[in-house]
Formats: structure tokens, C-alpha cells, sequence
């Protein structure tokens, strides 16, 4: 089953309500973020990606999530400032969320994709097409840049 996701609201830091089919037209990598996680590294191969591909219709949408380990204890502002500094991000960075559980958008929608359940993790990865469809899940472990990521991403992308 093909997940749309274009109803999907989601709230940005500023506290404004959008729905991920405003991105209609884009490729989007959803990412559910922490930053005192073993993964957080990958957020060097976010903004790679995010240079690379954002001209070409590529949009990153981190979520901060503090389900796991507590990984993520910081406000919004806190959490901006650190990504900012640490790694000179420059996605957007959304309102925090929970991914698993007592989920809040946009993983209580994300959550169905195959194979569907709970995000297991910090930095799983969502790509959703042009059409607002999910295309593909990937795991914490699947860095950004793994060769299968980045192809998925140029496929969408019509690269």
C-alpha cells in the first residue's frame, strides 16, 4: 500500500501549521532527529545532501524527537543553535515530535509505511515523492549518503 502523505499537517518551529502536500512538486527526506545520539554525525551527511540536491527540488524536514534514550532533552531553540554551530545545518528544522508511541504528525502517518510500526530509532529516514507519496523507509543505520539513499533520491528527483 502506497502512503499519501499530502494531508499530513506538520508544525513548523515558528508554530505554524503546514501540510507536507504544501511541498507537493518536491522530494521530500523526512528524519526524525536527536542530538546526543551515536547517529547524530549524520546530520554532516543531511546537509551534504541538502547542498547537493536542494536546488534540484530536494527538501530535508527534521523533526527533533526525544523517544529514544532520551537523546533529545533540549528545546527547539537549543536544538537549532547546536545544529547551527555543530554542523552549519541549514534545513529546516521542525517542531519536536513523538515517533513512536503516542505518535504526533507527521509519524502517525509515516508510521504505516512498509514495514510499518514505530520508528525503532533516531534518524530513520522517510522519502516521499513529487506526488506526496512514500517512495521508501530506511533504517537509523543507513547513513545519507549510502548509495542506495542517494540513488532512491535521484530517481525522485528525475536526476
Amino acid at each position: 500500500m502506497t502512503i499519501d502523505v499530502s494531508n499530513t499537517e506538520i508544525v513548523t518551529s515558528e508554530g505554524k501549521s503546514l501540510k507536507l502536500g504544501d511541498f507537493s512538486g518536491q522530494v521530500l527526506l523526512i528524519v526524525n532527529v536527536a542530538s546526543y545520539c551515536g547517529f547524530t554525525i549524520q546530520y554532516e551527511d543531511l546537509q551534504t545532501l541538502h547542498e547537493k540536491y536542494s536546488e534540484k527540488g530536494l527538501k530535508i524536514l527534521a523533526f527533533p524527537c526525544n523517544n529514544f534514550g532520551n537523546q533529545e532533552p533540549d528545546s527547539l531553540d537549543q536544538i537549532q543553535s547546536f545544529c547551527s554551530s555543530k554542523f552549519n545545518v541549514k534545513f529546516e528544522i521542525f517542531d519536536k515530535v513523538n515517533a513512536k508511541g503516542d505518535t504526533t504528525e507527521p509519524y502517525t502517518t509515516l508510521n504505516k509505511t512498509e514495514p510499518s510500526g514505530d520508528v525503532e530509532w533516531n534518524f530513520e529516514k522517510f522519502l516521499i515523492g513529487k506526488d506526496s507519496k512514500v517512495i521508501a523507509r530506511f533504517k537509523s543505520g543507513v547513513k545519507p549518503l549510502d548509495e542506495n539513499l542517494v540513488a532512491a533520491i535521484e530517481v525522485a528527483l528525475d536526476y
